[in-house]
């Protein structure tokens, strides 16, 4: 049976909306200072001021700091969507979607676990969440011999291409279009997720 979203008869629409917005701009924030400043540095005002909102409003939708990070230290929702694709075009549809972050947003969260050497202790928290969540996932998706290190291989090229595309800035790469790269890096991809 489906989740089912149940709503509050005194709580308009449009507000729940607002909630969502604001959320999403506090997660975004916490993420951007994330991959620049190691957590123990990023205070709530900063992420408050990145975000648009108040630090009064940061609390009152993730509680605390530790609670705000242990969701942007989440890839859950980053991987459904990652991994939201037949097996036979997933290689096409995970560098696709790698890519299209990357140029429309100027960051694909996946991409967050490069980032774990600057967390100390969290970023040992960052890797296991990106193990269970991405890898260990995509791992189970796979058939035949050696699943876990094929996924591993997989997301290690969608990962070096994530750098080079949107960390590293390598202009022939960034000046080839998103079609163009897919069509040349995704079969690479595909190679470890369907062998023959």
């Amino acid at each position: 049976m489906g989740r089912r979203h149940l709503t509050h008869p005194s709580v308009p629409a449009g507000s729940r909306r607002d909630a969502e917005a604001t959320k999403g701009a506090i997660t975004r924030a916490a993420r951007y200072l994330l991959a620049r400043h190691a957590h123990g540095d990023i205070t709530l005002k900063a992420v408050a001021e990145r975000a648009g909102v108040s630090a009064p409003l940061v609390l009152k939708y993730f509680g605390n700091k530790d609670a705000l990070f242990a969701h942007v230290m989440s890839f859950e929702a980053d991987a459904e969507a990652f991994l939201d694709a037949p097996l036979a075009g997933l290689g096409r549809h995970m560098v696709h979607h790698l890519l299209t972050g990357q140029a429309e947003r100027g960051a694909d969260p996946i991409l967050r676990i490069v980032f774990a050497p600057l967390h100390g202790e969290r970023g040992d928290v960052l890797r296991a969440n990106f193990r269970a969540q991405v890898a260990d996932r995509l791992s189970g998706r796979l058939a035949g011999p050696d699943a876990g290190l094929r996924a591993e291989l997989a997301v290690g090229m969608l990962i070096g291409l994530g750098v080079m595309y949107g960390i590293a800035r390598g202009p022939r790469l960034r000046a080839a279009t998103i079609a163009e790269i897919t069509e040349r890096y995704a079969p690479a991809v595909q190679a470890f997720l369907t062998p023959e």
